[in-house]
């Protein structure tokens, strides 16, 4: 075992291969102790949307790290987590404005879990207790969070027994669809708290695409039933499908949504769940049982809220969505000769997200292999190769991958 006492994570440490060691990380490459050069084409599970190491990122959480490091949130707030729940409460749809802070993607999923139920209970509605959840979709490890993810896809499966019961049902692609979930929802409306999804894409579950009318149906069917929509974009936020928010492309707002990922720059780990006026109003109360009692330890940790905060100047100085364009456009462009390789289904693009289908992957350690061989670190998973590059990213760079893909896949066979 090459790596010691470390257990790695979504790996069968008995067969897996030794893993590779990064001793360095500059722009949009990962230099390895052995002297090789990847260049990155997922961002570190599409983290670093400015590429490792910017120098202002750097800046700021030296600046506080020298002022301070950390101190709890219970009591006490500071600078630099106000600045933050203030501007994204700005640049969010709508009256988001509810910042409640958590370390990793999956606690602010349950936070909003959470607050969906007590949302109904602060209001004398007892027995609101299940989610609408989608077929395909993903929203993290922890139990609450498998509880809402597609068993079907593997990673969650032998849980089941084990996991809080919802609602997982098809996305509402066409009228018909739309009518049954109509339906499905007027008879069990009494017991539902909210409808969650991940908007435009479903990461972790494939790297599905849908329309942004999608979100607009669903949107209505909150409405008519009253019924909370929650938006996971955990993955899609902060650029990644071309706009600063997915549900910016549908013209909706959501009542709760959920960051993290991108959030901090790919530096520091950071989530938040940000609710709308009428959910937070919901906790104003003289009973102190209705206030959300929650409270991660390091939530806002400063050094986290400091590197979110330069994250966010660079969005502001920076023209990150125009440089999203350009990576589309590009990624349209040189990933279109995969789809006549033997195997593959589709090939599809949105935003800073290209993906190849293939039918199956029969040897997922050979692949991986080959994409490292020529220079880059592509992660494939299930059925798909996809690239999340860093918006910063250089053409070069990029044509890099997706030749890499196209060879790699190409002597698959």
């Amino acid at each position: 075992m090459t790596h010691g006492t470390l257990w790695l994570p979504y790996t069968q440490m008995r067969t897996a291969l030794p893993p590779l060691h990064a001793a360095w990380t500059d722009g949009c490459r990962i230099g390895l102790e052995d002297g090789r050069v990847l260049i990155d084409g997922i961002a570190s599970w599409w983290t670093a949307c400015h590429g490792y190491n910017h120098p202002h990122i750097a800046e700021a959480v030296r600046h506080q790290l020298a002022r301070m490091p950390h101190v709890m949130l219970g009591g006490l707030v500071h600078e630099p987590a106000l600045r933050l729940a203030d501007r994204l409460a700005a640049l969010l749809p709508g009256d988001l404005e509810a910042v409640f802070f958590a370390e990793s993607g999956s606690v602010a999923v349950e936070v909003a879990i959470k607050m969906a139920v007590q949302y109904w209970l602060n209001r004398g509605e007892r027995g609101r207790t299940r989610l609408v959840a989608f077929r395909g979709g993903y929203h993290g490890d922890t139990f609450a969070t498998m509880a809402v993810c597609d068993p079907e896809e593997g990673m969650h499966s032998l849980f089941q027994g084990v996991l809080p019961q919802h609602h997982l049902v098809s996305l509402p692609h066409d009228d018909a669809a739309e009518a049954e979930l109509d339906g499905f929802l007027a008879t069990n409306r009494t017991g539902i708290a909210a409808i969650l999804v991940e908007p435009l894409v479903q990461g972790a579950g494939g790297m599905r695409f849908h329309a942004p009318e999608m979100l607009r149906r669903l949107r209505r069917l909150a409405d008519r039933h009253g019924l909370l929509l929650i938006l996971d974009e955990i993955f899609t936020g902060f650029g990644r499908t071309g706009s600063m928010f997915a549900c910016e492309q549908a013209g909706i707002v959501p009542d709760i949504v959920t960051l993290s990922k991108a959030l901090t720059g790919g530096t520091m780990a950071l989530s938040a769940a940000v609710a709308r006026r009428h959910v937070f109003e919901a906790f104003l109360s003289d009973d102190p049982t209705h206030a959300l009692m929650h409270g991660p330890t390091y939530m806002a940790n400063p050094l986290a809220c400091a590197a979110a905060n330069a994250s966010l100047d660079l969005f502001e100085r920076e023209d990150r969505l125009g440089q999203v364009a350009t990576i589309s456009s590009l990624l349209a462009e040189q990933l279109e000769p995969c789809r006549i390789l033997p195997g593959v289904v589709d090939v599809r693009v949105m935003g800073a997200i290209g993906v190849v289908q293939l039918d199956r992957i029969a040897d997922m350690n050979a692949l991986k292999a080959r994409l490292v061989a020529q220079g880059v670190w592509v992660r494939p998973f299930r059925d798909i190769v996809y690239l999340t590059p860093s918006f910063t990213i250089t053409t070069d760079q990029l044509a890099t991958l997706t030749r890499a893909i196209h060879q790699a896949l190409g002597r698959a066979g």
